[in-house]
């Protein structure tokens, strides 16, 4: 801080004291008072609402939309031996000419029955992969081969195998694909009259249709899990205020969802957690209690950042604090004795001190005092003087000073103001800007241990409200009409736990 501009006044302030006279009372008038409040900006948050799905009730649900029986078939076959031809050679001593030579056999027809059907299936899951098993078996048989075959029966197995990706729609109803793929272990065929007949290219159509069913069915079974009704749940509780400190000052953060959506989702052996994220903002207020935020319906899923919780949380210093600190360090300079160039000793009693926000973001300290120098009573002085500065503090320190700490108003008739002539003096000046200094680092223990406790845990109805803080910094001081006021940013994540009857 530069003490230049206090000295330069100092002679021509001298000459002005008075050498004779009556006691005189000099007021200088104060400066404005602002009643600016907090201006804590509004911040973006997201909370994660997690959702837990058994892998029981997906796989319950998987086999509810499969049928058990995929494909079975009762139908006559026209060729199920085709006919039979020579295409070179002699018979009876005649040559055989053309494509499609002669035709010694006829085709021979055939009454085809069987199925196929599945065991139960299996669902594992890691990550973002679900793995669907399914055993599938055939039995499938010939009847009435040309009158010559009366029942010929062929068995086969194959392992169905499907990659499930679950997806969210923007109404919240559950989707999913599947993408295929299997292996016949045991192909189902027949050999008849030396030919070998498999049954594979008709299963296989049959159980591609099967996967196409069970694609499409799959998210109407996943909607009786209730995932929707949990949600809505989850974000009506999430409009809510939390007060985060009961005193000094009383704090409380307002949350007011704005969006929600599906994030993603992680499979174990035993669940699949949906993550669902609702972004909020995230308002701070000091004093009274606000109104609480008026819950809105589910909105639609929309794509959401991640971001974690944010919120402000400030630390206040109350003007009335540092009062009697100013006025006790002005009363112990003046025990000292008080001696100022070119005037001599000074006999000086502080009788009051009083802070308030002026404009420009500084504040007014202002001193009532009885002033006259030594031996001199006729130079008795009472007045008020004021002086302002500008609060500040380095970045993300909780120690707070004033800078550019001067006498302020009119000062006109200062050749007669002993009491304005102390001000004028930088050690005097130093003693306020000493005492002033403020220390929040109390204070912002307090108010976080405090906003810890009380975000930490929640109920509101059948859900769950709770907060971690994993990092706090601390802006910027700001001077407001409640106090001194250290902006306090606090970080770190939340969630909404759906409990229902608990």
């Amino acid at each position: 801080m530069s003490t230049g501009r206090f000295a330069a006044g100092a002679t021509l302030a001298l000459l002005a004291i008075p050498l004779a006279g009556c006691e005189k009372e000099v007021i200088v008038k104060p400066p404005p008072r602002v009643e600016t409040p907090a201006d804590l900006p509004k911040l973006v948050s997201t909370m994660s609402v997690p959702i837990s799905i058994r892998m029981s009730d997906i796989q319950s649900a998987l086999d509810q939309a499969a049928p058990n029986v995929l494909w079975q078939i009762d139908q006559h076959e026209d060729r199920c031996v085709p006919a039979q031809r020579i295409l070179k050679g002699k018979i009876l001593g005649k040559r055989i000419f053309g494509e499609k030579g002669l035709k010694v056999s006829p085709d021979i027809g055939c009454q085809i029955v069987g199925r196929v059907v599945r065991g139960s299936i299996r669902l594992t899951g890691r990550g973002q992969n679900l793995t669907m098993t399914m055993p599938v078996s055939a039995v499938v048989g010939v009847r009435n081969v040309g009158g010559i075959i009366k029942k010929e029966t062929a068995t086969g197995a194959a392992a169905v195998r499907a990659n499930v990706r679950l997806s969210m729609r923007s109404d919240w109803t559950p989707g999913a694909t599947m993408k295929i793929s299997y292996d016949w272990t045991n192909p189902p065929g027949i050999d008849l009259l030396g030919r070998r007949i498999l049954f594979v290219n008709k299963a296989d159509a049959r159980l591609a249709k099967v996967v196409s069913d069970l694609e499409k069915s799959l998210p109407r079974q996943l909607q009786k899990l209730n995932i929707r009704p949990q949600l809505a749940q989850a974000w009506r509780s999430g409009f809510t205020t939390i007060q985060v400190n009961r005193e000094n000052p009383p704090v409380w953060i307002r949350v007011t969802p704005q969006k929600i959506g599906l994030v993603g989702y992680d499979a174990s052996a035993t669940q699949v957690a949906l993550t669902v994220a609702a972004e909020t903002l995230t308002e701070t207020f000091v004093g009274d209690k606000p109104a609480d935020p008026t819950p809105t319906p589910l909105p639609r899923a929309t794509a959401i950042r991640q971001r974690g919780l944010d919120f402000n949380i400030p630390v206040l210093a109350d003007y009335g604090q540092l009062e009697p600190v100013v006025i006790k360090a002005l009363r112990k300079r003046a025990a000292k004795g008080i001696n100022l160039k070119d005037v001599g000793a000074v006999d000086a009693v502080f009788d009051k001190v009083t802070i308030y926000p002026t404009e420009g973001g500084k504040i007014a300290v202002g001193i009532d005092l009885t002033a006259q120098i030594v031996g001199r009573p006729k130079t008795k002085t009472r007045a008020q003087v004021w002086l302002t500065g500008l609060p500040f503090n380095e970045e993300n320190s909780r120690i707070v000073s004033v800078r550019d700490l001067a006498i302020t108003g009119d000062t006109s008739n200062a050749a007669v103001n002993l009491a304005i002539r102390l001000f004028t003096d930088p050690s005097m000046i130093e003693t306020v800007r000493a005492a002033l200094v403020e220390d929040f680092t109390k204070d912002y223990d307090h108010v976080i241990t405090a906003a810890k406790g009380a975000i930490k845990q929640r109920r509101k109805g059948d859900a769950i409200i709770s907060a971690n803080i994993t990092k706090v910094v601390s802006g910027q001081i700001k001077v407001t009409a409640q106090g001194l006021f250290l902006p306090v940013r606090a970080t770190g994540n939340a969630r909404i736990l759906y409990r229902p009857g608990k």
